[in-house]
């Protein structure tokens, strides 16, 4: 802990609460869709919101502060909305089953490094193409943000650049700052809704089944590792954090899933965007300090889990464009860096431009998201592209 304190700093610790914010609000309605769609109680919602909480928590706090790198792991939102949209005659037990034969499939993946052998075979132009696809879209909507609230997304670029002029480590944390003075005088932060309780978790016995296996946990399992996992591994190279043990990250998510399955923890896996937000120059200049960004983080998930519904409602009490555009400039520099890495070599430039439109369509086929078929894509475009020719 002394040498945690000695690391310390504001941009850091603003960067994961920021990756806290932006990962709840765009995603938590989500997730409680799939909780009701298996006809959840409230009791049981909340225990959801308890076991997530707890194990993104400690399974992004314990790793960092053991390798003093920005491990991230998240909820699986694709996983959410496939179940959501899967749930049609199956009850809660289906469910807890379902979460956790996917979660013993992700163990296995990672124990065996059979994840991690596919990913090391993605060339890095790929893999940052990837990447700044998935990142894109929030950058995008950050100045999409301004239709609606066009004040507040001016005042907030206009703090953004200025303060990344003057005091580049401490722009995010002046923009959000700033933004929330701004939205509170204008009476638009919704505290009044905070309710403060504490989350009990509920266990769920599982009842196994062929079928659920092939419509619930199979599909779960495809959609979180495709589209969560990968990504969040292209993610990690990017920012320059290969030496971070992906396979051991990989199984770590995979039993706690399974631990905190009966509980309503229903799939976590590594975290791409929060990711980027944490672990890029925002957080710290310095990457071997921005461990600190993704343990503050993990901090505050494993607090979401035990307060549960007041700290959604504190999150929730920020309006959606404050959210959005924060998400959007805390993400600049990480978007432009991929697209730099991604272009940068011309005999995979065409193949990385690929990946990166496929990825940014957000095309869903057979239920797989447009991560896993944008670097089908790429790579088929790398096979099949003109060789050179000999001199």
């Amino acid at each position: 802990m002394r040498r945690f304190a000695t690391d310390f700093s504001l941009s850091a610790a603003t960067a994961g609460f920021v990756a806290v914010l932006v990962g709840f609000t765009s995603s938590v309605a989500i997730v409680f869709q799939a909780a009701q769609a298996f006809g959840a109680t409230p009791a049981e919602q909340a225990s959801w919101m308890w076991a997530l909480g707890l194990g993104m928590g400690l399974c992004t706090l314990l790793p960092s502060l053991a390798w003093r790198q920005p491990a991230m792991v998240a909820w699986s939102t694709p996983g959410a909305a496939v179940l959501a949209t899967s749930a049609a005659g199956y009850g809660m037990s289906d469910a807890i089953a379902a979460f956790m034969l996917s979660g013993a499939l992700i163990l296995l993946f990672g124990m065996t490094g059979w994840f991690e052998r596919v990913m090391s075979r993605i060339p890095v132009a790929i893999a940052s193409a990837l990447l700044a696809g998935v990142l894109a879209r929030f950058g995008i909507d950050a100045f999409a943000a301004a239709r609606s609230a066009l004040p507040l997304v001016l005042l907030m670029l206009a703090s953004y650049l200025v303060a990344r002029r003057l005091w580049p480590r401490y722009a995010i944390p002046s923009v959000l700052l700033l933004a929330t003075v701004f939205v509170a005088w204008r009476g638009e932060l919704r505290v009044d809704a905070i309710a403060w309780s504490l989350a009990s978790p509920v266990f769920t016995a599982p009842r196994f089944s062929v079928e659920g296996a092939i419509s619930l946990a199979l599909p779960l399992f495809i959609v979180t590792m495709a589209s969560q996992n990968l990504p969040g591994v292209a993610a990690i190279r990017a920012a320059g954090f290969g030496a971070m043990p992906i396979s051991r990250l990989i199984s770590i998510t995979g039993a706690a899933t399974l631990l905190l399955a009966p509980f309503g923890a229903f799939a976590l896996n590594l975290s791409a965007i929060t990711a980027a937000i944490v672990m890029g120059r925002e957080a710290h200049e310095d990457p071997r300090r921005r461990y600190v960004a993704s343990a503050v983080c993990g901090a505050i998930y494993v607090a979401i889990g035990l307060v549960g519904g007041a700290v959604i409602g504190l999150l929730n009490a920020f309006p959606r464009e404050l959210v959005v555009a924060i998400a959007g400039f805390a993400l600049l520099g990480t978007i432009g860096n991929a697209l730099a890495a991604a272009l940068k070599d011309e005999a995979h430039r065409e193949a990385a431009l690929v990946t990166f439109l496929v990825t940014l369509s957000g095309v869903v086929i057979a239920g797989v998201g447009a991560a896993f078929w944008a670097v089908v894509a790429g790579a088929l475009a790398l096979a099949l592209q003109p060789r050179p020719a000999r001199g």
